[in-house]
């Protein structure tokens, strides 16, 4: 960053231009166990090649060793770790422990700190049973300790379990009374001395099928996941271990990765939590606040522009007694991605009038340089971006192939990965169809030609409106006005090999007119546009990429005010952009699919009338100043400029 600042600001205040030394920002990370600030990790850990039905997870307490239980074989089974803590590196250790004698749907699990003991509930036998490890965290010295306690007078349907850290007491959580019930263990973890303590704390305002239970080591915290809302909801414990004190913090998390969520644990330090999903794979997210410090000894002006929500610490003021000033180009550029809840439209967009007056359908390059377009006048074209994934650089390449002689009513349009092939599907002469195109240059459709390779989908539709490939070109999707429908490659790319796979799903319960398709990256979202209310709609793939798992996800966008009959849309590649083709209009317009990240402040900065200014809007930046004269025991802070652009 250069020793100088310049930028406009609304609302007719004056430019500013900062000449001070600019100074240092460092970024870090806070506390754990902070559900406002989760983060998918892009680490997960497939389990299913040892059971098809994972229901919970724990890790030995350095972290190099993980468990898993599993519903289809009734067992316990071992993963090693090469980096701690990091679900990537995990691998199968060979090492399982058959429960099937105690419990044969084994839902819960609870490891003793010192890894000679462990735990498991289920929802056959309504039990709690204890196992002994002759050699702490070595599952294959694993025996079953013949003690247990049966809860069913309390909890039906056990699902999970917890032991305070000294193990003299138990929590099980189950979704018949869909509460946490609470017992004490006269002697420690000794299973078969524990007793209920007539203590129990419903959840059921939060999630009406509770399947997993974590404690925060300090007892203070508790953790729940249900399967209702797939979501994690955090509660506090006014005294520490005693569920009659608990209460709901109004706090919780919905992963967009995870679907049928069934189990949760965290790591030793809270900065990472686990879920497992009934698919088979866990997955990890960060749960640390990140930070970040402006090092007051480097420099008086900052920049941050976050991607995920943070906390604003100072450090290094001069001493007490002499002023230490600084001033903060607070920047926003969006935290998350794919929400579609939560998406504004970014005041940018771009017709292709002059082109197509009546354009149906188009696809982008995943590096948000490039689209094309397909339209009534039956030829698809190509349009380049200046800058990747901003609607309003585009400009028209004047390169284009007429697809008429194939279909003259072309429908969608999607590019191969590689830029090498394009697919058209049409709905006019030449029947209801997907036709195969190949360019001898990448993306350039001026080297295009069509295969004379054709796949008819009239069996399943007579009226196709859009199509979508999986990423590896072994899947395509096509959408009629009320239904998907899906169809297997036997070789990717080659439509030719496609076949029916029998599996659709319908949408005339949202929209009877839909018009458009797209993925999530990793196929466990599917969104469409629907003409009749101009929305765009989201739903969930229990099973990634196969569309009979599909459910609605009860969220939508209103696009109507931009661009009325939304035709076609599509996110870039990392999810915060969203572009949405518009017929009433001949338009594109682009959307933010990610929401501004939310900035918190270290407790010693006070800011004028006592209430820390919001977040800027996407695409804006704030500028604070910030003032100590006693060393940094408090800061005073204004907000100098709201919403500059």
């Amino acid at each position: 960053m250069s020793n100088s600042k310049d930028f406009k600001v609304k609302a007719g205040i004056k430019p500013t231009v900062y000449h001070e030394g600019v100074g240092t920002v460092v970024s870090g990370l806070g506390d754990g166990y902070n559900l406002n600030s989760v983060s998918y990790t892009n680490k997960s850990y497939d389990t299913s090649s040892q059971d098809t039905v994972p229901y919970d997870v724990a890790f030995s307490s350095d972290g190099t060793k993980m468990y898993t239980s599993g519903l289809t074989n009734d067992s316990i089974y071992q993963y090693s770790l090469s980096t701690a803590f990091d679900i990537s590196t995990a691998s199968y250790d060979s090492v399982s422990f058959s429960v099937a004698s105690q419990e044969t749907t084994p839902t819960g699990l609870f490891f003793k700190p010192d890894g000679t003991k462990f735990y498991i509930t289920g929802n056959v036998s309504d039990t709690v049973y204890q196992y002994d490890l002759t050699t702490a965290w070595d599952l294959s010295t694993a025996s079953y300790a013949s003690k247990s306690i049966n809860v069913s007078s309390q909890e039906a349907l056990p699902a999970d379990i917890a032991f305070k850290t000294d193990g003299t007491k138990l929590y099980v959580v189950g979704n018949s009374g869909d509460e946490v019930n609470q017992y004490s263990l006269s002697t420690a973890w000794d299973i078969s001395t524990a007793s209920f303590d007539s203590v129990t704390f419903s959840v059921s305002s939060q999630d009406a099928g509770p399947v997993g239970i974590f404690f925060k080591d300090d007892g203070t915290k508790m953790y729940i996941v249900g399967t209702v809302g797939s979501s994690v909801y955090q509660y506090s414990l006014s005294t520490a271990w005693d569920m009659s004190t608990a209460s709901y913090d109004s706090v919780s998390f919905s992963p967009s990765e995870p679907l049928n969520t069934v189990g949760l644990t965290f790591n030793s330090d809270g900065t990472n939590l686990y879920i497992v999903s009934t698919s088979g794979i866990i997955y990890q997210y960060s749960t640390a606040l990140n930070t970040r410090t402006l090092d007051l000894s480097t420099g008086s002006v900052f920049e941050i522009t976050p991607t995920s929500d943070i906390q604003i610490n100072l450090s290094n003021p001069a001493s007490s007694g002499t002023v230490s000033q600084a001033t903060l180009l607070l920047d926003q550029a969006g935290a998350g991605s794919y929400d579609v809840e939560n998406a504004t439209y970014a005041n940018k967009s771009f017709s292709v009038a002059t082109e197509e007056s009546g354009p149906q359908a188009m696809h982008f390059k995943s590096d948000g340089t490039q689209f094309f377009l397909v339209g009534n006048t039956d030829t698809v074209r190509s349009y380049s971006l200046s800058t990747a994934w901003d609607i309003s650089t585009a400009s028209y390449d004047s390169k284009s192939i007429s697809v008429n002689a194939q279909n003259t009513m072309p429908a969608s349009v999607h590019v191969k990965s590689d830029g090498t092939k394009f697919y058209m599907l049409g709905t006019g002469t030449g029947g209801d169809a997907v036709y195969s195109y190949s360019m001898s240059t990448a993306y350039d459709l001026s080297t295009a030609s069509y295969d004379s390779v054709s796949f008819s989908v009239a069996t399943q539709t007579t009226s196709p409106q859009a199509m979508w490939f999986k990423p590896d070109g072994t899947t395509m999707y096509v959408a009629s006005s009320t239904v998907v429908y899906q169809y297997t490659l036997s070789t990717a790319w080659d439509i030719s090999t496609a076949s029916y796979a029998s599996k659709s799903f319908t949408t005339s319960s949202q929209d009877t007119n839909m018009d458009g398709l797209t993925f999530k990256s990793d196929g466990t979202k599917v969104y469409m546009t629907g003409i009749t209310n101009d929305n765009v709609y989201q739903y969930s793939l229990s099973t990634a990429w196969d569309i009979s798992t599909a459910s609605y996800d009860s969220i939508t966008l209103d696009t109507s005010s931009e661009s009325g009959d939304p035709r076609s849309l599509q996110f870039s590649s990392d999810g915060k952009v969203l572009m949405v083709l518009g017929t009433a209009n001949d338009t594109v317009y682009q959307y933010n699919s990610s929401a501004p990240a939310t900035i918190t402040y270290d407790s010693t900065i006070e800011f004028a009338g006592g209430t820390a200014p919001t977040s800027p809007a996407i695409g804006d930046t704030d500028v604070l100043t910030f003032s100590t004269r006693d060393g940094g025991t408090s800061y005073q802070a204004v907000q100098a400029v709201d919403g500059a652009k």
